[in-house]
């Protein structure tokens, strides 16, 4: 294996740590196994590593002071009950994480989008050309915003730069910045705004990272 190749796969594994953890923080809410993991010093390392890029200094340092003051139960059950508000009821004042939602083609205003439709379907197919599936625990759609990055993390060290590009183009960055201001209008805490918003600055990095390895 050249340098280069070994250089590659490096940072290949940390976008994939990244995407993971972002996956791992849409998918449910933060219950104590999880935060005792990102609690544990091999987290914060890599947390404040994620926190040197200035770009995605001030997002980690909110989402992981939140993390760090989850010392009581009443805490976690307040961050739950901000998940649960913000992703799971589908109402007006929450930010549903299905890319159908807002990718839907020729939707018109007030127009009712089927979950379990088009994006889903077609999310099913990239996930069984992969060989993999959405594990039977997560009962959601296959276009749920942490399968997507579940994905994406699946793809860093299996696919060229050109298909991730274009992967993370149509799955995400068509419709990031839409849901991303959503959770801003709706949550009442500060921990999902941030993780919404380090989410499209990492995403929107990572093109641009993408982009210039395939014109070396």
């Amino acid at each position: 294996m050249s340098h280069s190749n070994a250089h590659d796969n490096s940072i290949n594994q940390g976008r994939a740590m990244v995407y993971r953890l972002l996956s791992a923080l849409f998918a449910k809410e933060v219950d104590q196994p999880l935060l005792h993991e990102l609690t544990s010093a091999q987290a914060q390392a890599f947390l404040a590593q994620l926190a040197s890029d200035p770009l995605l200094g001030t997002d980690v340092a909110k989402i992981n002071a939140v993390l760090l003051g989850l010392t009581t139960d009443k805490a976690l059950l307040e961050l739950a009950a901000d998940y649960c508000g913000l992703f799971l009821v589908g109402t007006k004042h929450s930010a549903s994480p299905y890319a159908s939602l807002y990718m839907a083609s020729n939707k018109q205003d007030g127009d009712e989008v089927l979950l379990f439709g088009e994006q889903h379907q077609q999310m099913l197919d990239h996930l069984e050309q992969s060989q993999l599936q959405v594990q039977s625990e997560f009962p959601e759609p296959a276009d749920h915003l942490a399968v997507i990055l579940a994905y994406v993390a699946h793809q860093a060290n299996r696919v060229n730069s050109a298909t991730q590009l274009a992967f993370i183009n149509d799955y995400l960055n068509s419709w990031l910045a839409t849901f991303s201001d959503k959770v801003g209008q709706c949550d009442n805490g500060q921990f999902y705004t941030a993780l919404a918003n380090l989410t499209t600055h990492w995403v929107k990095s990572d093109c641009e990272t993408l982009a210039a390895s395939q014109s070396h």
